[in-house]
């Protein structure tokens, strides 16, 4: 059979892609099918037809499958954020699970794969303690505050979010009004005009403090007294600041921050150590669920206090200082000077003093203090971005020899990739374990 663009057919959904989208085929031809589940028999349209497999717009659902549900969000088959929220969340887990060890098994070539249950959410709603509003206006002239549909900049108004923080809805209703009420111009990313260009939000979960950062294409906000008084209103506000990005570019966040009431930052909890977080920290967007997998980590390091603990892309220390209430010392690496900083000023707001940290990246600091002070540790933890970590990286952890290597990942192909490679010298996986820690998205 020969499919076409525009072509009508009604096809079984019998698997799920690497990005959430159905995958089902007709007389041995496949399409992909965004907001569909295993199970599903539909009717969709082809909007994009290849030689051997398309992309299909889903029309209608004949036959729901068993696993298929109508999500709570209104907008989540528009939206971007949550591609697998039609989706019961146990299906959801079960999805994510498959996908680490099918990495695992293809990419890694492992067998047996000695893997724990995935560490799912209690609640997988309204556990966000980070938000990034963009700011435009729709096609009645009206502003328009929301996120960006699927692989777009183009932006899905919304009111409420069901995994962000339960204050962004309130937040966000007096910006809409502040907006319109004051004339702030939100900002035309083609045009590279307008002032107001997205509204972070971050919260303490277990502090409650919450940080409203404006980003603009300016140097101040107008009616800066209003902005104040409306937002001070709302139980918790603790920082109001400006994030200066003037560049045209659709990076959100410029280097500049203006403190504009409150403090330049809020403080909230991983387990009993106290984190500050400023509008640029990289903190984990998921507490409750951080908390957990930082606890994995702890015990799969099975440290007894005598260890020297090196942890490679350590960010603003978090697990670092966490890893510290149970060695002896722990040596934390990051490229990002402000992030170091950060993670320096965490270890003395908890008073943990056996750590130390290094800037730069991990694959330069880590071969040259191995080769110029033959360094040694007992434990390496690993946590890389999504491109995973470089080979020499890799071949100085090899030659350290530690007893133990905790690797956390956030991309399990490129996990799968570096384990094969360690495996394939001296070591082996013992323990495996997948936390979900964003509900409702791939």
């Amino acid at each position: 059979m020969m499919v076409k663009k525009n072509d009508r057919l009604i096809i079984n959904i019998e698997d799920i892609g690497v990005n959430g989208e159905g995958i089902g085929k007709c007389e041995g031809y496949t399409l992909f099918v965004n907001n569909t589940a295993i199970g599903d028999k539909v009717l969709v349209k082809v909007m994009k037809a290849g030689k051997s497999y398309g992309y299909a717009r889903l029309i209608e659902v004949i036959e729901p499958s068993v696993s298929r549900i109508t999500p709570v969000c209104p907008i989540a088959d528009k939206c971007g954020g949550c591609q697998i929220m039609h989706m019961n969340y146990a299906k959801q887990l079960e999805y994510k699970e498959n996908k680490v060890r099918s990495c695992l098994e293809r990419i890694g070539g492992f067998k047996n794969i000695p893997m724990e249950p995935i560490c799912g959410m209690d609640n997988p709603y309204y556990y966000r303690n980070k938000s990034q509003y963009p700011v435009g206006r729709g096609k009645d002239g009206k502003p328009i505050i929301g996120f960006y549909a699927g692989r777009t900049h183009s932006i899905i108004d919304t009111e409420h979010c069901y995994i962000g923080a339960e204050v962004n809805t309130p937040i966000i209703k007096f910006m809409r009004s502040f907006i319109e009420e004051y004339n702030i111009e939100p900002y035309n990313e083609k045009e590279h005009t307008g002032l107001l260009r997205h509204i972070l939000i971050r919260v303490g979960f277990k502090t409650g403090e919450i940080m409203v950062c404006l980003v603009i294409n300016g140097n101040n906000i107008p009616h800066r007294d209003k902005l104040i008084e409306g937002l001070t209103k709302i139980s918790g506000m603790k920082s109001i600041c400006l994030n200066i990005n003037t560049s045209k570019t659709n990076v959100i966040l410029g280097e500049k921050i203006k403190v504009i009431w409150g403090e330049p930052y809020i403080t909230d909890y991983i387990g009993s150590i106290k984190y500050r977080v400023s509008p640029l920290s990289f903190f984990q967007v998921n507490p409750v669920q951080t908390e957990k997998l930082y606890n994995i980590a702890l015990d799969y390091a099975d440290l007894n206090g005598n260890e020297e603990v090196w942890d490679l892309y350590c960010g603003i220390g978090t697990i670092s200082v966490f890893l510290a209430q149970r060695a002896k010392k722990v040596y934390g690496v990051e490229i990002i000077p402000q992030a170091i900083e950060d993670a320096r000023t965490n270890a003395k707001l908890n008073e943990i003093n056996n750590v130390e940290f290094f800037t730069g990246a991990a694959e330069d600091i880590l071969p040259s203090k191995y080769k110029e002070e033959n360094i040694s540790a007992d434990v390496i933890v690993v946590d890389p971005p999504r491109k995973g970590c470089e080979k020499n990286l890799l071949d100085t952890i090899l030659s350290i020899a530690p007893k133990r290597i905790v690797y956390v990942s956030c991309d399990p192909a490129t996990l799968a990739r570096d384990i094969k490679y360690l495996c394939e010298k001296d070591y082996e996986i013992r323990k495996i374990r997948p936390v979900d820690l964003f509900g409702h998205s791939v």
